[in-house]
């Protein structure tokens, strides 16, 4: 029985974990936190997750919030111009639901899951040398870092050519709130794209958390900009007054619907910034063992496109495939830069240009296929549906000759 080490317990490393146990491997993950401390802990994402994401988990029947998390059924596009008046709403349909379900919820489940079905956990945090120590032991024929946050990720060597970015692009802030009204414009659940261009975005998601059903608050701030109010951690209700206050100034028409939020617990909140990069996906230890990075380890985008946890679920579901496919070979050096790749040019590639691309001011052939699209369903519903397939926008949206080209057709 092959012996698989996966380092981080999130999105990635707990689907691939839970999957390859699920075939007969034996599975062991280093979580930095138990469930109930994850439970009760800070939120940690927006996480909103769109169908060809969420099919990889229902694959490995792991969808155990299926019915309960509210399934939205559109994107809400909405431009700010001059701040404070409404220039635009397009209502963006999707062929299949999204869902968001709080990664507290998420993935304290699943770690009891994992448990559950078999496999080990090491509840500890794991450092460099620690991550030399295991490789050098040999107990495991293939370690994963899955672990997106602190020191690991700096074994990985950023990759300079597919990471444009030396500086964060956006500074982030986060609020988990009860109460909000639904949008009159559009009433069916729908995450709300609201741009004040030039100047940041703040998106509306609908989600599942500790204490039921909720709503998401999600600023993205140009740095230095009015919006980027969040520079340091603030007491929550602060952190939800400034959130409201910016949005009564800046997308009033959010602002209506939130007469009534409260934020649903006392850790509701986060904010905080990081610099776009890509990385090398093997990382060799002073030792000389090899480990493989995975999600955003490697591939780091801007929430900006929603596409956080949706990569690392393809992510998963690509290495998965990989893995299985591998046999009994040895998982060498170029097993692990050609599984990479692969996933690279599945997902990984598309969804980087795409974020990349919407984190500067939109240029005019993406403002006259949004103008469009407030007119067009077809074009409305194709936006929409990129976010759950990304490689689609290379094909109409990316490139001012793709846009007239496409336009030139309906």
């Amino acid at each position: 029985m092959r012996k698989i080490l996966i380092v981080g317990a999130g999105q990635s490393g707990l689907q691939l974990g839970l999957s390859l146990l699920a075939h007969g491997y034996e599975v062991t993950i280093m979580s930095a936190r138990t469930p109930d401390e994850i439970r009760r802990g800070w939120v940690m994402s927006t996480q909103g997750m769109f169908h060809r994401a969420l099919q990889t988990e229902r694959e490995q029947q792991l969808n155990l919030w299926e019915e309960e998390t509210p399934h939205f059924e559109g994107l809400h596009v909405q431009l700010s111009a001059p701040p404070g008046q409404r220039a635009l709403a397009v209502p963006c349909p999707l062929d299949d639901y999204g869902q968001s379900t709080d990664q507290r919820v998420k993935m304290a489940a699943w770690l009891e899951l994992f448990e559950e079905r078999g496999g080990t956990v090491h509840y500890q945090g794991v450092t460099t040398a620690d991550l030399d120590g295991l490789t050098r032991l040999g107990r495991y024929d293939l370690t994963v870092v899955a672990a997106g946050k602190g020191e690991l990720v700096s074994v990985f060597d950023r990759d300079a050519s597919r990471s444009p970015y030396s500086e964060p692009q956006r500074g982030l802030a986060v609020a988990y709130v009860h109460g909000m009204a639904r949008d009159p414009l559009w009433p069916v659940c729908n995450v709300g794209f609201n741009a004040v261009p030039g100047l940041g975005e703040l998106f509306v998601i609908p989600g599942l958390t500790l204490s039921g059903p909720c709503d998401i608050l999600f600023w993205e701030a140009v740095p230095d900009g009015p919006l980027d109010q969040f520079k340091q951690r603030m007491d929550p209700s602060e952190h939800l007054k400034i959130t409201l206050d910016l949005a009564q100034q800046y997308v009033p028409w959010v602002y209506e619907r939130c007469a009534n939020v409260e934020l649903t617990d006392g850790r509701a909140t986060l904010s905080g910034r990081y610099t776009p990069t890509v990385r090398r996906p093997v990382a060799v230890l002073p030792s000389g063992g090899l480990v493989l990075g995975m999600a955003d380890v490697v591939v780091a985008n801007d929430p900006i496109t929603g596409q956080g946890s949706n990569t690392a679920a393809k992510c998963a579901a690509a290495y998965l495939e990989a893995i299985l496919r591998h046999g009994e070979a040895p998982f060498d050096h170029e097993w692990m830069e050609q599984t990479f790749e692969r996933f690279w040019a599945q997902t990984g590639e598309a969804v980087t240009a795409w974020t990349n691309a919407m984190l500067q001011p939109l240029p005019e052939h993406v403002q006259q296929l949004l103008g469009t699209a407030a007119g067009n369903s077809v074009v409305a519903r194709r936006f929409a549906n990129g976010f759950s397939d990304p490689n689609d926008f290379r094909d109409w949206f990316m490139t001012p000759e793709a846009a007239g080209a496409y336009l030139a057709t309906l």
